[in-house]
């Protein structure tokens, strides 16, 4: 006589739902379908503000957040504080990279927006006009007159 082990059926009600971490890296994933401004604030954009920001907390510790502000927006020169080799690389952030920056934010924007507003062809407007100016049918019996 031979057995054959039959395996348990599965709980009734699907598969479980994922868990936290499928969920993420489902996101994750799915940045990619992002418009191109929102994927490059997720890729690239992070990167270079974390970098930044981690240079700002760096310089506010050793030289003081005042300073640091000052020595960033170029109201300071790096220079005059110390110390010195912490400062210089926040100078040249706040004067090269935030600007850097904002202005690859802007052109994304702007170009996004010049792409959504594209001309189109002068026939394809036309033929738009004229099947919007065509009069309307009569309009339908379908009131419940008498």
């Amino acid at each position: 006589m031979i057995r054959v082990s039959i395996p348990p059926s599965p709980p009734p009600g699907g598969p479980p739902p994922p868990g936290r971490r499928q969920r993420l890296r489902a996101r994750w994933a799915d940045r990619h379908a992002l418009p191109r401004f929102g994927y490059w604030l997720l890729s690239r954009g992070a990167v270079v503000l974390g970098m930044c920001g981690a240079l700002y907390l760096l310089n506010g510790c050793l030289i003081g957040w005042v300073n640091a502000y000052d020595v960033m927006t170029g109201i300071t020169s790096p220079g005059a504080v110390r110390p010195q080799w912490c400062a210089w690389p926040l100078s040249l952030t706040g004067w090269a990279a935030i600007p850097a920056i904002i202005g690859a934010a802007a052109g994304y924007l702007i170009t996004e927006q010049i792409q959504a507003h594209h001309a189109r062809e002068l026939s394809d407007v036309i033929n738009e006009l004229r099947r919007l100016a065509e009069q309307p049918g009569p309009p339908s019996s379908s009131e419940g007159g008498s």
